[in-house]
């Protein structure tokens, strides 16, 4: 079945030339013109990758940005005209995977859907070889915290502490392989959460949230400890 790519552009001779070209390379593909035609089109259901304009009428790319990537964990590649590396972090950090620049060239855009639909395929794939890894038992407890992965909970002393998805999974990552070091790479594919870039900041954006979410000295971290030239790793009890 063909994958679904929804093209969320207010400009609507652009937005008919995407549309145009990757219904021509076979995907099935829906389009929008703001946010609130692009909620419309999420609550079906379906849609595999969504690419989005920052510059749309109300509530731009970013935010919108952030607030689907707290919800699900489609595919989100940023389509932008500006030039400032400040928005393409600032889009990678609130959870896009990847961004293009316009003018665009129609391959090179199409070659990173098919590399992002790709990465998500493999990213769903570790994901559940992860879940079926673990015990009957499935609360892990360090400390005074308690994390119940089945429930999606995580709780100090009884308190509920909320994470977004990504934070969850990420968290489910160290969680179960408390104790061992991870590389940035290997946590990416254990997560829905994805960048293809070759300075790729988002694991540590996510492992700074969780910081300042479990530890008691976030800039003295002593449970997400980085390890410099390999990756992170998780101090269990």
């Amino acid at each position: 079945m063909a994958n679904h790519i929804l093209v969320v552009e207010d400009e609507p001779v652009t937005r008919a030339k995407l549309v145009g070209y990757f219904e021509h390379e076979g995907y099935r593909v829906s389009s929008a013109s703001n946010g609130d035609e692009m909620r419309n089109l999420l609550q079906s259901g379906g849609i595999d990758l969504v690419m989005l304009d920052i510059n749309l009428p109300g509530e731009d790319g970013l935010m919108l940005t952030r607030t689907l990537r707290s919800q699900s964990d489609i595919g989100i590649i940023l389509v932008t005209g500006r030039t400032d590396s400040i928005d393409r972090i600032v889009g990678l950090e609130m959870g896009a995977d990847d961004y293009v620049t316009k003018p665009f060239e129609l391959r090179e855009l199409l070659v990173r859907v098919k590399n992002l639909l790709w990465r998500i395929d493999l990213a769903r794939r570790a994901q559940e070889q992860v879940y079926a890894e673990l015990d009957d038992e499935s609360v892990i407890r360090f400390g005074d915290w308690r994390f119940d992965i089945d429930r999606r909970a995580l709780l100090h002393k009884d308190q509920p502490v909320k994470l977004t998805k990504a934070e969850y999974e990420l968290l489910v990552a160290f969680a179960t392989h408390a104790n061992r070091v991870l590389s940035r790479e290997r946590i990416l594919n254990m997560i829905s959460h994805r960048v293809d870039a070759p300075n790729d900041r988002t694991i540590d954006v996510l492992v700074r949230r969780l910081r300042r979410k479990i530890e008691k000295d976030p800039k003295n971290p002593q449970r997400f400890i980085t390890v410099h030239g390999e990756g992170y790793l998780f101090v269990g009890d």
